[in-house]
């Protein structure tokens, strides 16, 4: 199968970045499926995607007509509905290990036999996930950057029995939605997360220790490194609760200690001040997401 042959992509797990993939795919003509556990979170995705639509709209980079035909190719639905209808299924589900196991069992067994199955994981293997299906050719990494429709990066993971030709109707795709792309061998945390994880957790153990403030850390990476955000805000915008899982997958999977968590991070997490999603994380926040103060 070709990139041009995909008619139908479901996305499964309707939260930031499912939504912000499923608006990206809709924007580059591509029928889509936007599907949740229950299908009213799907249902409020959408009108969460019509209103960053709209925005664009507003702001003159989009027209009233692109915003109309974009959300019309938007259908929210229930991933038994989407499964069987999609020639490419993006999972986007919470970065848990067994539930994206269980979803590709389901995807598999569902799905139509050509489909390809990609994962938006940032840090699970694709092997494993591949393992649990009958096509372990056409499983891959698809992994978006957040925010999806503002990022240009894409980075493809193969999996030990990826084809080429799965690799290639992938990038196709992705390339034909403005992404840049990447690829990278099955490894934990693949390329982008291996980097950035174990760079946000030293962040947190910096706070914890008390060698600085919040804003002084990443006002030192702001400026010292001439990075966009400091990694302490950029965790609070990926969620504290994904940081913390992906950490947690690098440190059992490579059995290396230097991965281990920050107490401050776990904390965090464990009392429910998640980052933006939450409006409480290492800084507060108010209804649009715009920064208060440090915390916690």
């Amino acid at each position: 199968m070709t990139s041009s042959e995909i008619g139908v992509i479901a996305v499964i797990g309707a939260g930031q970045m499912g939504a912000g993939i499923a608006q990206v795919c809709a924007q580059g003509g591509y029928r889509v499926l936007l599907a949740d556990a229950a299908l009213d979170r799907a249902e409020s995705a959408k009108v969460g995607i019509d209103t960053q639509l709209a925005r664009l709209r507003d702001k003159g980079k989009l027209t009233g007509e692109q915003c109309s035909s974009t959300s019309a190719r938007i259908e929210p639905s229930t991933a038994e509905h989407a499964f069987p209808l999609a020639d490419l299924v993006i999972e986007a589900a919470t970065e848990n290990r067994e539930l994206k196991l269980a979803l590709f069992e389901q995807a598999d067994a569902l799905g139509k036999p050509h489909a390809i199955l990609a994962s938006n994981t940032s840090s699970i293997s694709i092997t494993a996930l591949a393992g649990r299906t009958k096509r372990a050719a056409r499983v891959i990494g698809m992994h978006f950057m957040n925010p999806v429709p503002v990022m240009k990066l894409v980075e493809l993971v193969r999996g030990l029995e990826t084809s080429e030709a799965t690799l290639t109707t992938v990038r196709a795709l992705a390339e034909a939605l403005g992404k840049t792309v990447i690829v990278s061998e099955d490894r934990p945390g693949f390329l982008v997360n291996r980097m950035l994880i174990p760079f946000l957790n030293e962040a947190c153990f910096a706070l914890q220790e008390g060698t600085g403030s919040a804003q002084d850390i990443d006002q030192g990476a702001r400026l010292g490194l001439n990075h966009p955000l400091g990694p302490l805000e950029l965790a609070d915008l990926i969620g504290l609760d994904t940081v913390l899982a992906i950490a947690r997958v690098l440190e059992q999977d490579f059995g290396d200690p230097k991965y281990r968590a920050a107490v401050l991070l776990k904390n965090l997490v464990a009392a429910g001040h998640l980052g933006r999603k939450t409006k409480r994380g290492f800084y507060t926040y108010d209804d649009q997401g715009k920064k208060l103060a440090a915390g916690p």
